[in-house]
């Protein structure tokens, strides 16, 4: 099989690359290894998605589940129905992609994201031998007005008088979000909340937020927030139109658990990604860092095994580990909203105040062939940047999970170190991989 998992689940594009005869594998694989018996399925707000699911229903039966379908949904609100119910369950996303492609990730019973191991076991099953499952119509499942219930009651206080701008990217947040602000008496202005099949992501969303920060201006409103196609991260916008980052917003919801006594161990959990500035922030309010690799499974495992409240991705995805078994972009903006309603600050001060971001420059170099162990090789290059860096700044090499890319990322005191310790960095990549 050519397609792996990555970070988080498998992703290509829809019926080409990611065909139904594939999907249908996969989920046969995948409920041998997790068992049969009830299983959930969820999808985002795609065109390709009731093909997908059809096969994924079909594959699961094949496998010896039971499949039922609770339509279109967040990926957090699956993770916490599987969580609730106590079975595995699969979501059809390609999160922040383009509607042409798409992916399935899974969850293990309790609403966990499956470890390497797991994984590896599923690949290892996956066979498109044999006959083709037969076609399975799932039975339905009800949950998305029991997960809006939890999450409005896990945060309780009223939002009356707030005015949020809410992007739901025209995907699976663009019913639950607006419900779910609503309900705290927030006044919700929404965009981007009418999908269509090919329009999720398209110029909106976590990953394009022009346009809610134009909106933010022109509404007036104190924040906006901006979900990605499945609902797992967000990105905040200020009062006045300028973007909050994921280290900004985990930095944020670290110091307002510590604020409410909630913050266990004073940690805080971010992959090698988050930027220099977030750690000398974090230091300086008296806060631990636990770094992991990337990937939010990585940093929910890290979390799990140190009893930690809180953690999470630059990109937005936050886990609130008291809360949630997987990152929820909902849970993390209502969080926010709270903190700037009941705070007495702007988000704008707010943001400038928790931190100062290192200009950071990352730059990814095709190569030949795919080297896991890229930066152990280039040691030496590494040693001889750090020096020239003088101490003030850090660098991250790492090879791409899925393709023959090697990812090379320099933070320093200025924009134009950065950009030239990184071009020398990939001078040496180029030299050593071609």
């Amino acid at each position: 099989m050519s397609l792996k998992f990555g970070t988080d689940g498998v992703r290509a594009e829809a019926f080409t690359v990611l065909t139904t005869q594939y999907v249908a594998a996969l989920a046969r694989a995948a409920a041998q290894v997790l068992g049969g018996g009830d299983w959930l399925i969820g999808r985002d707000t795609r065109e390709s998605g009731p093909g997908l699911e059809a096969a994924v229903a079909a594959g699961l039966a094949a496998g010896g589940a039971r499949p039922a379908s609770v339509g279109v949904v967040p990926t957090p609100a699956l993770a916490w129905l599987s969580a609730q119910r106590g079975v595995p369950a699969a979501m059809i996303t390609a999160s922040h992609n383009p509607w042409q492609d798409n992916g399935v990730k899974f969850f293990a019973p309790g609403g966990l994201k499956l470890s390497d191991s797991v994984e590896r076991a599923i690949e290892s099953l996956l066979s498109l031998d044999g006959p083709a499952p037969h076609p399975v119509v799932a039975a339905h499942s009800s949950g998305l007005d029991d997960y809006l219930g939890h999450v409005v009651a896990i945060n309780g206080s009223t939002l009356v008088g707030l005015r949020v701008v809410l992007d739901c990217a025209n995907g699976a947040m663009s019913v639950a979000a607006p419900a779910a602000f609503r309900a705290l008496g927030a006044d919700v202005v929404v965009i981007h909340d009418s999908p269509n099949g090919r329009n999720i992501n398209d110029h909106c969303g976590a990953t394009h937020v022009q346009s809610l920060a134009a909106a933010v201006v022109a509404e007036g409103a104190a924040l906006g927030l901006a979900f990605d196609g499945d609902g797992d991260r967000v990105i905040a916008i200020d009062e006045l139109g300028n973007a909050v980052d994921g280290d900004r917003l985990i930095a944020l919801a670290a110091l307002q658990l510590r604020d409410e006594g909630r913050l266990h161990a004073d940690t805080v959990v971010v992959t090698v990604m988050s930027n220099l500035g977030f750690h000398k922030a974090m230091a300086a309010a008296g806060i631990e860092v636990l770094t992991t690799a990337v990937g939010d499974r990585y940093v929910l495992e890290a979390l799990d095994a140190h009893g930690h409240s809180v953690g999470g991705e630059q990109s937005g995805h936050i886990i609130y580990r008291d809360l949630a078994t997987t990152g929820d972009g909902l849970l993390a903006g209502m969080r926010l909203a709270q903190f700037v309603h009941g705070g007495g600050h702007s988000l704008a001060a707010m943001a400038r105040g928790v931190m100062a971001s290192y200009p950071q420059v990352l730059l990814n170099v095709q190569v030949r062939e795919r080297h896991p162990s890229a930066a152990d090789e280039l040691a030496a290059e590494i040693r001889s940047a750090e020096v020239a860096l003088g101490g003030d700044g850090r660098i991250l090499v790492r090879a791409s999970g899925t393709e023959p890319l090697i990812r090379v990322m320099v933070e320093a005191a200025t924009e134009a170190i950065a950009q030239s310790v990184a071009e020398e960095l990939v001078k040496a990549v180029v030299a050593r991989f071609g």
